[in-house]
């Protein structure tokens, strides 16, 4: 597979605890031509963060290409979401984070990266350039409903971009995306160049992930650092081999 083509979107790609054995174990055999080299100025607890931070820069960077001073409402306050927000951040945008209540820790997070936080109705910040709504809207919320707001959140010629997978039915009407000549983009996994990148980014300390860590577990007490995220109490747990 070429590392500069499209392979992330092969239907039959597997990866390392989905499909081939390595998730959770000290030691794992990879192919050479999969491995990165971790700057020596960055920990091996903030490169971990470097898969998540792919999806983000997959979603926000080259799927979404935002522009400096893009108006942008992330939904969905958890890792991706956040993650979403500071790269946003990073390409020049205006961004505000919409959550619940229940997300005030993760919210707190969001606030660090420069985003604007909202836990109610976005609507006034989205429209508050010109009246007719957000640039973009990157919906990392893990429930089907969101895509409604966020069709009623962009502005006309706007973008959304899904990230998050929600089960649910939709049971709402599409019709916005017409009468809005929105443009839906669904946004998937990354691939090797995007790693070097955001490697890159992590490296040089513009894109600081210290403030999602909100733990290191050694990997035989996996349950209270899932249960942790789970309460959103933490962002996101690491796991140590023990």
């Amino acid at each position: 597979m070429s590392r500069t083509g499209l392979y992330n979107l092969d239907p039959t790609r597997k990866g390392f605890g989905y499909g081939v054995n390595g998730a959770m174990t000290k030691y794992v055999k990879v192919p050479a031509r999969c491995l990165h080299l971790i700057p020596q100025q960055l920990s091996f607890q903030e490169a971990c963060l470097t898969e998540p931070c792919c999806v983000a820069y997959s979603a926000v960077v080259e799927n979404t290409r935002l522009k400096p001073g893009d108006r942008v409402v992330v939904i969905g306050p958890g890792t991706i979401g956040i993650l979403c927000a500071a790269m946003a951040r990073l390409c020049g945008a205006q961004v505000a984070v919409l959550g619940l209540e229940s997300d005030a820790y993760r919210l707190k997070v969001a606030k660090l990266y420069g985003c604007e936080i909202i836990t109610g109705d976005a609507s006034d910040w989205a429209r508050q350039r010109d009246g007719l709504g957000a640039d973009c809207i990157i919906d990392a919320a893990g429930h089907s409903a969101t895509l409604n707001i966020a069709m009623q959140l962009v502005r006309p010629n706007g973008k959304i971009t899904k990230v998050g997978w929600g089960r649910q039915p939709l049971g709402y009407n599409l019709d916005p995306l017409v009468q809005k000549n929105i443009t839906l983009q669904g946004s998937f996994s990354h691939n090797w160049p995007m790693w070097e990148r955001v490697i890159a980014l992590l490296g040089s300390g513009q894109l600081d992930v210290k403030p999602i860590i909100g733990g290191v577990w050694p990997v035989t007490e996996w349950k209270e650092a899932f249960e942790k995220m789970h309460k959103g109490e933490v962002v996101k747990s690491v796991l140590k081999p023990a």
